[in-house]
């Protein structure tokens, strides 16, 4: 199952029994803009109660560090998905981002059949898929929960190593100008981790902000990746990171997208197919804070 769903191809599904929909939407009041107007049938999901355990110092761990895998599966039984389930994922701003995040939790749980709405909300508004207000109830289920996140992840002490030992491209998808050093909006520090480049997570999209094509996809990722001499049988690992892994997950959907990266069985043997990118998800928020660590800009 592809990653990515268009408004077209929900609405083709959208009376499937087993389709949960969750709206990830962020920002201020999220919960009471869902509760205003939401695709019917979706359940809301929060980017920092659900999808995060935030802890008291963003320099262990960053500003959204995962959860417990425990933890998680609570979550979803309270949403009422199981292992058969098919979820389809939307939010409403940046192109997708805590969606992705939901989307890399949901296949780190191990759950195969998870897609992203393409261009989100707004799309799916506009397409006449239909809407609802106020609440929306679910069936509690049960659901087998891994030991661990089934998806590689790298701590910052990770990062540091594999950059001194040139093992690992690391790729921080934040926007040029936070990368650069410029300004920073979010974290207490502007720059970024030294060695690492930057291809900002908005150009996975196209100009109405739905995903580029696949193909449009992957002649990008080959050209960058060659760029930095990284082969595509990943002689160097590909290390993604953001703000506080969040963001960074948008790429790694993107590469999936693209069919650069094998996260089911039956792709493992394809040709040209690189292994999963590691998270960071400390990311910067982590790494600024972190007394000590060196900090790059480029003004």
């Amino acid at each position: 199952m592809k990653p990515i769903i268009t408004a077209t191809e929900l609405s083709e599904i959208f009376n499937q029994e087993n389709l949960i929909i969750l709206d990830a939407r962020v920002g201020k009041n999220a919960r009471e803009n869902y509760l205003q107007n939401h695709i019917k049938g979706a359940l809301f999901i929060n980017l920092d109660e659900d999808l995060a355990d935030i802890g008291e110092n963003a320099a262990f761990g960053g500003r959204h560090p995962l959860p417990k895998v425990s933890k998680f599966a609570e979550v979803l039984q309270n949403l009422g998905i199981s292992e058969d389930s098919h979820v389809v994922i939307y939010d409403l701003a940046n192109g997708g981002n805590a969606a992705a995040r939901c989307w890399w939790m949901l296949r780190a749980f191990g759950l195969e059949k998870v897609q992203v709405l393409s261009g989100g909300f707004q799309k799916a508004e506009k397409f006449g898929i239909a809407t609802n207000s106020g609440e929306e109830y679910s069936i509690k289920t049960e659901i087998n929960a891994p030991e661990n996140w089934l998806l590689k992840t790298s701590t910052l002490e990770e990062v540091e190593k594999e950059i001194a030992e040139n093992s690992a491209t690391v790729i921080d998808v934040r926007d040029a100008y936070r990368y650069r050093g410029e300004s920073e909006p979010i974290d207490l520090v502007a720059g970024h981790i030294p060695g690492a480049i930057n291809i900002p997570f908005s150009e996975n999209l196209d100009e109405n902000g739905e995903f580029l094509s696949p193909e449009i996809l992957k002649e990008k990722y080959q050209k960058i990746l060659a760029d930095v001499s990284t082969p595509l049988n990943m002689t160097k690992k590909l290390i993604i990171h953001c703000g506080s892994g969040v963001t960074a997950c948008h790429t790694i959907l993107a590469l999936d997208y693209a069919g650069f990266v094998t996260l089911s069985t039956d792709r493992k043997s394809a040709d040209e197919v690189l292994e999963v990118p590691n998270l960071y998800v400390g990311s910067w928020s982590e790494w600024s804070r972190r007394e000590g660590k060196e900090i790059a800009t480029e003004i």
